[in-house]
């Protein structure tokens, strides 16, 4: 049993089962969720409770964090803001506060909606430029998060491909395989490009950042092309043998909605260089949802 501790937060999301079965033979993995512990490496964590931070990592006693909780619902934090404000800044804020207290190193998961997709392409050192409530408060956790003294990683990405193991999860394929499946067609934004990437390959960059202390600041993940969710849906129809007629285009924005950035293509150039595992283009990130390619 490798001797490094690890503490992934939000080990029960879609991306969180990946980066912790991605962590099993390399770290001695403890598993935090706001969920009821189902054995020893499972422990009851809420961000937004300093006390429960406090005694999970008193139990796990974590040299590595792997930060994913979040309220990622970019709509639902629009229309209920404090409680964004609670989860997303003040709970990553906590969290930092913890690791730089024990001096455990922190891998803190953000996003491409702290830019506003007005242009093609954004390095780490583009400014922020959020708008909407999610990328705000995403952009004020960057800050907290790089200013807690110690050992602190911000991965930004646009979008994770990939199916979940269980139910319950933020999958977005998860739930488009069920509609495909029951021949409902399901419509796709031709106006958001991302530059998306699967959720092994994803974990697998998570866990080099974890483990090199070289690694510092803000890095972006993502397919080395950019393609629009709509572009992206044929791809996976055409992988999962669904007739396309099933991928609808949706041209705007339905009333009520969450704004969102129209291009948040997240170049890779500062990850390459720190990362053995190479950046894979939108094809390979599509096949590799279904063929479980590291």
């Amino acid at each position: 049993m490798p001797d490094r501790h690890l503490l992934v937060i939000g080990a029960r999301g879609f991306v969180g089962e990946h980066v912790s079965r991605a962590a099993e033979d390399d770290f001695h993995l403890f598993r935090g969720s706001r969920s009821v512990a189902e054995n020893a490496r499972d422990v009851y964590i809420d961000v937004t409770d300093r006390e429960s931070i406090a005694a999970a990592f008193e139990h796990t006693r974590p040299e590595v964090v792997v930060l994913l909780a979040a309220l990622s619902d970019i709509d639902r934090c629009e229309r209920e803001p404090d409680v964004a404000e609670r989860v997303n800044v003040e709970g990553a804020q906590n969290v930092a506060r913890a690791c730089a207290h024990i001096g455990a190193r922190l891998v803190y998961v953000s996003s491409s909606a702290v830019f506003d997709g007005a242009e093609h392409g954004y390095t780490e050192d583009h400014p922020v430029t959020p708008v909407s409530v999610y990328g705000r408060t995403k952009a004020r956790a960057e800050e907290l998060v790089t200013s807690e003294p110690g050992s602190a990683v911000v991965v930004r990405v646009s979008l994770v491909l990939g199916f979940a193991a269980g139910c319950g999860t933020n999958s977005q394929l998860n739930r488009v395989a069920e509609e495909w499946g029951a021949g409902r067609a399901v419509s796709f934004p031709t106006f958001e490009s991302r530059n998306a990437i699967d959720a092994r390959t994803f974990s697998r960059w998570l866990l080099e950042l974890a483990r090199n202390p070289n690694a510092t600041g803000i890095y972006h993940a993502g397919a080395a092309d950019s393609l629009s969710r709509y572009e992206i849906g044929l791809l996976l129809a055409d992988r999962m043998g669904v007739p396309s007629h099933l991928v609808l285009p949706q041209h705007t924005l339905p009333a009520g909605r969450a704004p969102r950035g129209r291009d948040h293509f997240l170049l890779t150039d500062k990850l390459r260089n720190v990362c053995l595992t190479p950046v894979p283009n939108l094809r390979q990130v599509i096949e590799r949802c279904f063929n479980g390619t590291p």
